[in-house]
Order: structure tokens, then sequence, then C-alpha cells
């Protein structure tokens, strides 16, 4: 295993010109050694920002917030996929009825929309970073008096303090992504309150056509099928052989891979379709078929089938106590076989682990997109208003998926032919 050279601050690192994946790179190679150095778990122990700010990492925490719309809670736990949930939050107000809003509506969206912690944690940063420029820009933080109902504030004095608010944040961020993220939060905020009558009126509604806020995307970096057929042609034990499958002919993340159990995998289902089941997933499908690999798996289970202290885990810790490997050392298993394949780049940045997950969304989304092309006939002799509605009103799920599969496994041959 390639070991990093742990280096202390900022020095080495540009962080305010690095993406998120350049982020979460620059803290598995940088912040978790001085982590490591100072006895702290990296994968498990959140760092505090006194810590960060003590080794010299005040620059990310700084471009998390200003860049990429993330406290660094959102980036430890979202990002980096670790596990430990992050602690409380302190709104930049101290207004009762301010905050028994902002909590009621997070709370309306946990128990009717049934969002996820880390979900909820996004949407409550970003109402706090307008709580925060509200309270800049208008000299108090008692947001609810200006539209609550029974109060007799003019309507055009409570939008004049609302658009003050976002002039501000305007003025003050870089991204027209994150602008509109948080426009549509506080938006969705306010109209929560006219809703429950506690607001009568709601002063972002419509405010983002005030603005110019486009953005220029770029897609991110993936591997290419012919690099992806080099990783696998260079692996040399079952372990990276695997390795190769789970990132780049399954599509799952770092976090997944290194928590595949064997009670996730269906090898020998009655619909002949091997697949992995998931509970919970923040997104893309819960059920990924086994397109390719199915063998390597079943070879990988009965070897570990006689070992008494196995739990049933894919790469097993050799750790003793922890089931599985972590998050950290299946990147640096990555970042070593890429090393040894003789890949240094991926349009000029480094190989990640994320590159793979990549390569099979590409394929993924372009099966997706043959499909629904291929439905355009069917579309136009039933009168649907596209070959999307034909996909979800007149298709199966399991035809959908069966289509899709046929169209992936075309889309994979060329890094994975010959692999069962």
């Amino acid at each position: 295993m390639t070991e990093h050279t742990p280096v202390t601050g900022d020095t080495d690192v540009s962080w305010t010109s690095l993406d998120l994946d350049g982020l979460v790179e620059a803290y598995w190679t940088v912040v978790a050694p001085a982590m490591e150095a100072d006895g702290l778990d990296p994968e498990t122990e959140k760092p505090t920002h006194d810590w960060l700010r003590e080794h010299g990492f005040d620059t990310l925490l700084y471009t998390l917030r200003t860049y990429h719309d993330r406290t660094f809670g959102d980036f430890w736990s979202d990002d980096l996929d670790c596990e430990q949930a992050d602690a409380g939050y302190d709104w930049s107000t101290d207004d009762d009825r301010t905050l028994a809003a902002l909590t009621d509506f997070l709370d309306s969206r946990r128990t009717r929309k049934g969002l996820a912690e880390s979900s909820l944690d996004t949407l409550r940063y970003r109402l706090d970073r307008y709580v925060r420029a509200y309270r800049d820009a208008n000299g108090h933080a008692a947001l609810l008096s200006p539209v609550a109902t029974e109060g007799d504030t003019p309507a055009h004095e409570a939008v004049d303090e609302c658009w003050a608010a976002f002039d501000r944040l305007h003025a003050e961020l870089d991204s027209g992504r994150t602008k509109r993220r948080i426009h549509s939060v506080v938006e969705n905020w306010y109209a929560h309150l006219v809703r429950r009558k506690l607001a009568r009126t709601n002063p972002a509604s419509g405010l983002d056509e005030e603005y110019d806020w486009r953005e220029e995307d770029t897609d991110p970096p993936y591997l290419d099928a012919g690099q992806v057929r080099r990783l696998y042609e260079t692996a040399g034990s079952e372990r990276e052989e695997l390795l190769v499958l789970a990132l780049c002919a399954w599509g799952l993340r770092s976090g997944e891979v290194a928590r595949l159990h064997r009670s996730q995998f269906v090898l020998d289902p009655a619909d002949g379709v091997p697949h992995i089941r998931f509970e919970e997933r923040k997104n893309g499908p819960g059920q990924v078929s086994l397109l390719y690999g199915v063998d390597p798996v079943k070879r990988r289970f009965a070897g570990f089938a006689d070992e008494t202290d196995w739990q049933g885990y894919l790469f097993p810790s050799p750790t003793a106590g922890r089931g599985h490997v972590g998050r950290w050392t299946v990147w640096n298993w990555f970042t070593d076989l890429a090393e040894s394949a003789g890949i240094e780049s991926v349009d000029g940045q480094n190989p990640v682990p994320q590159m793979g997950r990549r390569f099979w969304y590409d394929a993924y989304s372009s099966s997706h997109r043959v499909v629904v092309e291929g439905l355009s006939e069917v579309a136009a002799e039933q009168g649907s208003e596209s070959p999307e509605v034909v996909l979800q009103s007149y298709l199966s799920e399991d035809r959908a998926r069966s289509l899709r599969r046929e169209h992936m496994r075309e889309r994979l041959s060329d890094a994975f032919e010959g692999v069962v």
C-alpha cells in the first residue's frame, strides 16, 4: 500500500481551486494522515474546527463554506461518507419564534417527506446561511415577525428585508448554483409558513428572477472503458479484481464497497438476474444488477466459508473487532492499483474511486437514454407527450430494468468482456 506523507496545513494544497472530488482526495491524502499522527481515526472521528485551525486547515473550512455551500459536518458525513453523525446545530438567531419555525419546517420534511438526516443537514445549513445574511443585512434575526399573520409590517417592507439578505448572499457567494439552492430552500420555508397560516406572504417568491444566477457546469472526469480494462487486467489478486468490479461494473461508492455484505448479494435468483440489494441508499438504484462478476464473488465467499471469525463481509477488516475495511482503505487500494496500471491522471486529475463509479453512471444514463429513445414510436402511437411517459406508465419496472440491463451489458462489455 502506498504510504502518504503527512502534510500539515494548507502549504501544498490550493483548497479554493478544488472541486468537491478534489477536496475529498485532499482530505484523505493530507488531512487524514495528520489526524493519524495525532492518534485520531479519520474515518470515525470528525475533527473539530479548532483541530483543523490548529493544524493549518482554515482554508478548507473557508472553501467548503464559501464555494461549496457546505459545513465541514456536511462534507464529513455526506461527501466523505463517514459514519458518525454530526451533533447539534447552532443557528444564527436566538429569536424563539424564528427557531421554532425553522425546526418545524425541518421536522415536517423528516416526517412527511421522509428525508434522510444528511439531506436535512444540508437544508439546515442553507437556511442558516440565509438567516445569517438576513441578520447582517437588516440588523435583526427575527425573521418571522415581518411576515407573521398577526403582524402589521407592510408587505413591501418584509419583501425588502428578504431581498436585502439575498443581495448580501449574491455579493458573498460566487456559485450561481449555491445561490439558487439557498433561494429554493428559503422559498419553500416561507411557503410552508404560509400553508401553516403562520405567515401571510412569501417574500422570497419569484426573487430568483431578479438575479442572473447562471452557472457553468462541466462534467466531472471519469474513467473510460480502456482505463477500466487496464485496471482489471492489472489486478493481481482476488481483492483487487473485486475492487474494480465493485466500483466500475456495479457503480458503488467507496463506502458501499467497504461495507458490502453477503446478505446483500442475490446470486441465484428465481428470475435469473443476480443483483445486490440496498435497504437504504442516498441516491441511485436500490437494486444493482450484477452483469459481470458473479463468479468472482462466489469464489470469494467460498474462500471465507470455513473461517470461523468471518462476519460475512466481502472485504473483511484485518483489525480485530472491526467487521469490514474502511472507506479510506478502499481509496488507497484504488489509487495503488491505478498507479500499478500506469493511469497517472484522468483529464488532468489524479485517479480516484469516484471516477470508476462515474464510468458506470455514464453507461447507466446512456442505457436509459437508449431505452427512452426506442419508445418514441410507441409514444406517438399512444398519443403520449413523450417516451418518458410511456416508460413510466406503460412498461413494468421489470421490463424497463430488463431493457436497461441489455444496453448496460453492451456498454460495459469493452471493459469487462470475458468476465463472468
